[in-house]
């Protein structure tokens, strides 16, 4: 049977997602409450993989079950075995031909940044954080400009696996909220830091180094070396990936939280 699960975690004190050498992941937490539940080893696969110190607001994996246990033990047994930071918040038996990251047709990231001459305290960990003043519209006007499809070389890490650096950005967007700027993005699939390269690039502009223009200009370059630096992992969120209704998965990650993470 295959299940599939969604979980939230702070990405903090994480080594990301994918399991490596020497543990510390996500997925290595996860593998291991779900063996303690099943008596035997369980692979799992999920719609997004996060890096180091990103958090996520609705993971979706999936994994074969070789044993048949209720729902509540994948949801309420798992959870006494994970480490604090991370939660499984459902599980649902799904088709066969479902996959947490091929039945995706699209993926969503907020990226929070803490705007104001001092560091966070209570919030440490989980925004970015910019201590100078920042043109909001001209930052507004360069994410209009990330919409459509376009090739993202110049917002790809240098490891980046993915086949092609053409996606499609269905939403880019920034709304101020006091001292916190809160970037929306989705698209079609993203590159290998692109989130956080993007941030980056638009704080470039918002503190008046470079016009909105510039987008279009790095979109033409396609080179990675002409944009801003990566900007700090603190304040990413995966809110989830987007699937066809007809696979029936409880999509709702914005109950989760206060309305301004989700």
């Amino acid at each position: 049977m295959r299940i599939a699960l969604g979980l939230e975690y702070c990405g903090t004190g994480f080594r990301g997602w994918q399991s490596q050498a020497g543990g510390g992941t996500v997925q290595d937490a996860l593998e291991h409450a779900l063996a303690a539940i099943a008596g035997v080893p369980v692979a799992t696969l999920c719609a997004g993989r996060t890096d180091a110190g990103v958090h996520a607001l609705l993971q979706v994996v999936h994994f074969d079950a070789a044993v048949e246990r209720p729902l509540s033990a994948w949801v309420r047994g798992a959870n006494a075995h994970l480490p604090d930071g991370v939660a499984v918040r459902w599980a649902q038996p799904v088709n066969g031909e479902f996959h947490a990251r091929f039945s995706a047709r699209g993926r969503r990231y907020r990226y929070l940044l803490l705007n104001r001459p001092q560091r966070p305290g209570l919030w440490q960990g989980r925004v970015g954080w910019f201590h100078g003043p920042l043109d909001v519209a001209a930052m507004a006007d360069a994410c209009g400009r990330l919409a459509g499809e376009h090739d993202f070389s110049a917002f790809r890490a240098a490891g980046c696996q993915a086949k092609s650096p053409v996606k499609m950005m269905t939403r880019a967007s920034l709304e101020r909220r006091d001292s916190l700027l809160v970037f929306d993005f989705e698209a079609s699939a993203f590159l290998h830091h692109m989130v956080r390269n993007l941030v980056g690039t638009l704080i470039h502009i918002g503190r008046g180094a470079e016009s909105p223009e510039w987008v279009d200009a790095l979109f033409a370059m396609k080179d990675r070396r002409m944009a801003a630096p990566t900007f700090s992992a603190d304040g990413l969120y995966f809110r989830g990936p987007v699937y066809d209704a007809h696979w029936g998965l409880p999509m709702a990650a914005d109950e989760a939280g206060d309305g301004i993470v989700t």
